[in-house]
């Protein structure tokens, strides 16, 4: 009797440890396999964002674009070819979504410290927090695990993603369908303290809405004709005060109708978020800990592991 119930015990350990290796996220995922990974992905970012500060913005972009598509799978890097139609030209993201070339890069210093072993789907991850850290935001510690997608899915991108024209209900529905709260998805939106906006995205509104700021309005239109077709890709940002400093200053800009996506002026129009923007707007240590909860719910969304998926060898073709 004894021994069957020495033998019960360890079936059930190998059995949780299987469930752990195949089915969930870890922090310290990487530590024995590649242990430089963190300061290799850092270094890259480092130097990315020290050319270009709104790259931080764009990779943090190509996070959630990635994790609202079929979940956290690398899936958004991958190239059209002659027989495969990827995420890149959806709707939300072609002409817009940018920062392939870095994780490119990130790619290619791993696989020099450990090849066939990271994922171009936690690379993504690490390198989003990276962003928002190196712009001044908070850190966290990020879950890793994930395993690449062998596919795309572009219908499910035009579908999925969050539109800048959404009003709070859809907004709120987007991200409940992808098991984010309304106070994830403020947390999260609270992202568009950094980067910056395509004509195209905010003309109807900067032209066409009451729930503005006048001068914010002229100033926008300044860089934004009204006729379509007319400077279509001029770009502003999303935090006119400090668009290459992550902060709550976004939340602010809200407060008084300064949100330049007609989505992120939503957040506070009267509505059941206003109240959370009020909070984000005056306690940012409030923000920044929700922000750092809410990525890593976001970056929980679905994600493949154990022998789903597999190690791309390079980030925008399958093996």
């Amino acid at each position: 009797m004894a021994t069957k119930h020495f033998l019960c015990i360890v079936v059930l350990v190998l059995a949780l440890l299987h469930g752990n290796v195949e089915g969930q996220l870890t922090t310290n995922f990487y530590a024995s396999s590649c242990p430089k990974l963190i300061p290799t992905v850092r270094s890259v970012m480092q130097s990315a964002v020290k050319r270009e500060a709104r790259i931080g913005a764009s990779i943090l972009r190509l996070f959630f674009h990635d994790c609202f598509v079929n979940g956290c799978d690398g899936s958004i890097l991958l190239d059209d070819t002659s027989s495969f139609t990827g995420e890149k030209n959806a709707g939300p993201n072609r002409n817009s979504v940018r920062g392939f070339d870095v994780i490119d890069n990130i790619k290619t210093a791993a696989e020099k410290a450990c090849p066939g072993i990271v994922s171009c789907a936690d690379i993504l991850a690490i390198a989003a927090r990276d962003g928002v850290v190196l712009l001044g935001g908070p850190s966290w510690e990020v879950k890793l695990g994930r395993r690449d997608s062998r596919t795309a899915s572009q219908s499910a991108a035009n579908r999925d993603i969050p539109a800048p024209t959404f009003n709070l209900s859809r907004l709120v529905s987007s991200f409940s369908n992808v098991g984010l709260s309304a106070r994830d998805m403020v947390a999260l939106s609270g992202g568009h303290t950094i980067g910056q906006a395509r004509c195209t995205t905010f003309r109807a509104r900067i032209y066409n809405e009451k729930n503005i700021n006048s001068a914010f309005a002229a100033t926008r239109q300044r860089n934004c004709p009204r006729t379509n077709g007319s400077g279509d890709g001029n770009l502003a940002p999303l935090d006119i005060q400090t668009p290459t400093k992550f902060d709550n200053n976004y939340f602010k800009n809200l407060m008084v109708q300064k949100g330049l996506l007609h989505s992120d002026q939503e957040l506070f129009n009267g509505g059941s978020t206003d109240s959370i923007v009020r909070t984000y707007g005056t306690k940012p240590a409030t923000f920044s800990s929700d922000f750092t909860a809410a990525m890593i719910r976001m970056g929980d969304i679905s994600p493949l592991t154990g022998k789903k998926g597999e190690i791309r060898r390079n980030c925008r073709r399958v093996n």
